[in-house]
């Protein structure tokens, strides 16, 4: 096993961590672990490319090992009031949009790489600097007022991203029907 597929297993094995610490109440705790997470999600992917290790497995892994943070934060501190559920709902719906057509495209097509788009990466950038924002803001209440904006700005992009995903997965569904 390389190092960044050692990383995003650390990053897997984080997430139920985070969520068990947000329902207990220990905010600074799941601030660090979510750091960690974060931390690693930026470094495998840095490392891959760098030390030119990047496996298919860690293709799969990574991508999975984002959506299941993502959707444990948002969905935990939605439950817990610290998010609005509209946002995580946002969140949520998009990756499960996204993973179907994945589906759709592999039962169709085969065999599938997934390449994360520009447009992918700045939204899961600003998916995890909101969950980031709102436990710094619960330990320091720094951030309260810019939060609503924070939440409109997360949504769009999150909406953004995933039309232009299915806007992709629907000019390759298509490219097969010319040949």
């Amino acid at each position: 096993m390389n190092l960044p597929n050692l990383l995003t297993l650390i990053r897997i094995i984080l997430t139920p961590l985070l969520v068990i610490l947000l329902i207990n109440g220990k905010f600074v705790e799941a601030l660090i672990v979510f750091t960690i997470a974060g931390i690693t999600d930026g470094l495998d992917g840095l490392i891959a490319r760098w030390m030119r290790q990047k496996t298919r497995i860690g293709a799969i892994l990574d991508p999975i090992a984002d959506k299941l943070l993502l959707t444990s934060a948002y969905v935990t501190l939605a439950v817990i009031g610290f998010l609005p559920g509209w946002l995580a709902v946002t969140v949520i719906s998009r990756d499960v949009i996204i993973v179907f057509g994945v589906l759709i495209i592999f039962l169709f097509q085969g065999e599938v790489e997934i390449h994360p788009s520009m447009l992918g990466k700045i939204t899961t950038v600003a998916q995890l600097g909101t969950i980031f924002m709102v436990l710094v803001n619960y330990d320091l209440g720094w951030f309260g007022r810019i939060l609503p904006f924070l939440y409109i700005g997360t949504a769009l992009i999150t909406v953004i991203s995933g039309l232009h995903y299915m806007y992709l997965g629907t000019q390759f569904m298509g490219s097969d029907e010319n040949s």
